[in-house]
């Protein structure tokens, strides 16, 4: 079997199998014989971050496309082998990799594997399937201007973002996916769908060796293209802090404030972790117990921070009635300032800690999670060790380094808001 490298990693309480084949596709192997079950995630390093301005959305559209049809295989065919055994196949885009997701029972993995493998070499894009998504997806962009959250959401990314691929949504924007052909998406294909630019992990019941010799006979002959991969050349992201509006005649308004923040990469990721899931992860976070049940101004408030590869942004949001918008952003923009003026108690840091590892032991039960843990951070460039890192250091963080990483993003926040015109027009006015 050509191999580049292989090495095994002791893990809580399995071992990984990670190998890179001879053309640079990395597989990781981790058996779990607790079911008769067989998941793999299969990461493209590709997604939002990789297109063109004038291409966005091109990674969903190729996403949305590519179970439709290889150059052997109609689509349905395709859906007629993966339905015939029970099993499940599906594509899907992000910010920062794009993703084929399958799992069947094992005596069926090397089959669906097959077909995947297909998919991924030899898609065919059929013009019609091609026409049909991008139909579908400029009526999912119609459908997010009427839902005031997408909508003040999209704003906000725009306003953090500016010229930056994570301004926009995945799906694109409506003059881009109109514009896109089938040959944008063969192009797209052909540049980052290259086996040095995968990752392929393979969770349950399959020895180690069984998953990457599957592997080997099915991606192993695959070659890369003779040129590189492109460099990318992402606009830089300077703070501007500003507040964009959108009148919507709805019945809540949509408060949100934002702030850029730590990469997945930057020491600070933990504590703002921490700190995301204090103020906004369920009914017994500060925003929900301050806000809402004390305070009865919300009907929903939570807190978000995504793990991205470039920087990230922390955003706290209600929606709330449009008469209360100016209460429900200074009541927002005081939780949030004050982690910058008072250390959370030891208590406070320790639920938090508690909760978030709780949730992400509770994340990794099935062999499709531990697939997609183990694959995204191999994605992102973490390594597999991350697993366990990310645990040490959540458990590490102190409430000075809390408040640290508060006074270093916390600063003026972006500001959002949609809804009816007199709710803009209060917030105005008590600016």
């Amino acid at each position: 079997m050509p191999l580049r490298s292989t090495a095994t990693h002791l893990l809580t309480n399995r071992t990984l199998h990670r190998t890179v084949l001879d053309n640079g596709l990395t597989i990781l192997a981790v058996e779990n014989p607790a079911a008769d079950i067989v998941a793999a995630r299969i990461f493209i390093k590709a997604g939002g971050r990789y297109e063109l301005p004038e291409q966005a959305g091109v990674s969903h559209l190729l996403a949305s496309v590519l179970p439709k049809g290889t150059d052997r295989l109609s689509a349905q065919a395709i859906a007629e082998q993966v339905e015939s055994v029970g099993a499940s196949l599906g594509a899907d885009a992000a910010a920062d990799y794009c993703l084929l997701s399958l799992k069947s029972v094992s005596s069926d993995f090397a089959e669906l594997l097959d077909l995947a493998a297909n998919l991924l070499r030899s898609p065919s894009f059929p013009v019609h399937e091609v026409e049909l998504e991008q139909r579908l997806t400029l009526q999912g962009l119609r459908s997010m201007q009427e839902q005031p959250f997408s909508v003040a959401h999209q704003q906000l990314r725009q306003a953090m973002y500016q010229n930056h691929p994570y301004a926009l949504a995945s799906l694109g924007t409506e003059e881009t996916i109109a514009a896109l052909t089938r040959d944008d998406l063969q192009r797209y294909h052909q540049t980052y769908f290259r086996p040095d630019n995968i990752v392929i992990s393979i969770v349950g019941r399959v020895l180690p060796d069984q998953a990457i010799a599957l592997v080997d006979a099915m991606f192993g002959d695959w070659t890369n293209p003779s040129v590189e991969l492109p460099l990318l050349h992402l606009s830089a992201i300077a703070p501007q802090p500003q507040a964009i509006s959108t009148v919507q005649e709805t019945q809540q308004a949509i408060v949100m404030l934002g702030h850029l923040a730590a990469s997945v990469q930057h020491e600070d990721y933990m504590a703002l972790k921490l700190l995301n899931t204090y103020l906004g992860n369920g009914l017994s976070s500060r925003l929900f117990v301050e806000l809402r049940e004390k305070r009865g101004l919300a009907y929903e408030v939570s807190a978000f921070y995504p793990t991205r590869l470039a920087q990230s942004q922390f955003v706290v949001y209600m929606g709330t009635s449009p008469e209360n918008a100016a209460i429900a952003r200074d009541g927002l923009w005081q939780e949030v300032d004050r982690l910058t003026t008072t250390a959370l108690e030891p208590e406070e840091l320790q639920a938090a800690k508690n909760k978030l590892l709780g949730q992400y032991a509770l994340g990794k039960q099935t062999n499709a999670q531990i697939a997609q843990i183990f694959g995204w951070y191999e994605t992102l460039e973490l390594g597999i060790e991350f697993d366990l890192a990310f645990q040490e250091a959540i458990a590490a963080v102190t409430v000075e380094a809390a408040q640290a990483a508060a006074q270093r993003y916390f600063g003026e926040p972006y500001l959002s808001l949609v809804g009816p015109e007199m709710a803009i027009e209060r917030l105005a006015t008590a600016a």
